[in-house]
């Protein structure tokens, strides 16, 4: 199964200082909920693993990451992902490209665009619900994006970002997206379908 997914995230802190930590592959896996970085096999391929817990059930991913491109000049990455859930019962694919764009004044948009293929276990879940999902790992990702710069600072800002890092929990919970997966599934039965 296929799912497309595309994402903006708007930033008050400049392109050249989000694309620091953009282009620093085990700094910016750390903002992704129970990702991490295990191994530099070589330049730009590397190993990880991820945690999944959806309910009692704890999936355990381990796989590579091949950074395809990076480009300065556009402040542009783009990377793909496969891993294999340890028990064998899932498996996952990732290509995305991610790039920064410099807004009017101050700030800067995050900018990114992936094609996920997953099977096994994670298949049964359906496109709606991946995409529930996906929506919801990424916006927890858009947050602790924003705390890992205001970290690399100095003061109480700084201080509180490290904070809020340390307490991020390493296993992504599938549960703690329930209440908001539920809304979701919800809200699309009972909003009224638009007529052709």
């Amino acid at each position: 199964m296929k799912v497309k997914v595309e994402k903006t995230f708007p930033f008050e802190f400049p392109a050249t200082t989000a694309w620091k930590l953009l282009s620093d592959l085990p700094l910016v896996a750390t903002c992704m909920p129970g990702a991490e970085i295990i191994e530099k096999v070589y330049d730009h391929h590397y190993t990880g693993k991820v945690k999944v817990k959806v309910g009692p059930a704890t999936m355990a991913f381990k796989g590579k990451i091949i950074v395809k491109n990076i480009d300065d000049l556009k402040q542009e990455l783009q990377m793909i992902g496969k891993g294999q859930d340890l028990k064998g019962s899932s498996s996952a694919e990732m290509e995305m490209t991610a790039w920064l764009v410099p807004k009017d004044g101050e700030g800067c948009e995050l900018k990114g665009k992936s094609t996920i293929t997953v099977n096994g276990k994670l298949a049964s879940l359906g496109g709606r619900m991946m995409t529930q999902v996906s929506d919801q790992i990424l916006a927890q990702f858009g947050k602790n994006f924003v705390h890992q710069i205001t970290a690399l600072g100095e003061g109480k800002a700084a201080e509180s970002a490290r904070e809020k890092l340390a307490e991020q929990a390493k296993t992504l919970n599938g549960i703690s997206f329930a209440g908001s997966l539920a809304a979701g599934f919800i809200k699309n039965l009972i909003s009224p379908k638009k007529k052709d």
